[in-house]
């Protein structure tokens, strides 16, 4: 087996229209299709990520909240790579997001930071 690269990530949401909101017009992704799953009353957003990768927002009723920010057991946090952490921050500020302070990776040396989704899951931006 020989993996080309990651197709996509699913996250859950609690509230879905403030989700769909947040990763379409606060992070700018674009809707490949949406779905409403009437037999799981869940919607299914399909969210491109640049052209390699997906990202799949579920609504499912009564879903669990995350147990703990940021280190419970499975996905730690999602990252995106930008061109420009300290734009990329003052954007997102513009939309009352709170932004960690910029950290540098020790090895590659480069700028990244966290913040938030509506649920809370972590979210990374690291310097392309």
């Amino acid at each position: 087996m020989k993996f080309k690269k990651i197709h996509h990530v699913a996250v859950i949401c609690s509230d879905y229209e403030k989700s769909k909101d947040f990763y379409i017009n606060v992070l700018g992704l674009k809707v490949i299709s949406e779905v409403y799953r009437e037999d799981r009353h869940s919607y299914k957003l399909d969210l491109a990520v640049g052209n390699h990768c997906q990202i799949e927002l579920f609504s499912f009723p009564d879903a669990p909240e995350r147990p703990s920010y940021p280190e419970a057991a499975g996905l730690r946090h999602l990252a995106f790579e930008v061109e420009d952490v300290p734009s990329s921050i003052t954007k997102l500020k513009a939309y009352g997001i709170t932004v960690e302070p910029i950290r540098y990776d020790p090895l590659t040396k480069k700028q990244f930071t966290f913040f938030a989704d509506p649920d809370g899951l972590p979210i990374e931006l690291y310097e392309a």
